[in-house]
């Protein structure tokens, strides 16, 4: 069993920067891929950011240049760094973790809010 815990959220003014952090607790973190989700209101979830083990990374085409997600194995931790941030960003972010070994076990966080109003 994995346990999810992001924190990191709040408001910000268009142009600012948030940075999330996804802590890991309960298994094996190195061999999961982590990515970041975030779901606005009314719309589907969607990916934002995913990072393998091995540190290959993938970001969606709206915030490629933008947002940075990266990892740290030795606290269990996976990070997003927001810059530039616009309205359209506003979302509820959710960390995701995808064993890599079979079986492909799925776990989510409880997500945390973003806003990025003036």
């Amino acid at each position: 069993q994995v346990q999810l815990v992001e924190s990191g959220g709040g408001l910000v003014q268009p142009g600012g920067s948030l940075s999330l952090s996804c802590a890991a607790s309960g298994s094996i973190f190195r061999i999961y891929t982590m990515g970041w989700y975030r779901q606005a209101p009314g719309k589907q979830r969607e990916l934002v950011a995913l990072i393998t083990s091995a540190g290959s990374t993938n970001y969606a085409d709206s915030v490629k240049g933008r947002f940075t997600i990266s990892r740290d194995n030795a606290k269990n931790t996976v990070y997003l760094q927001m810059n530039s941030l616009k309205p359209e960003d506003t979302a509820v972010y959710y960390c995701k973790g995808v064993r890599e070994l079979a079986p492909a076990i799925v776990y989510w966080g409880q997500g945390t809010q973003v806003t990025v109003s003036s």
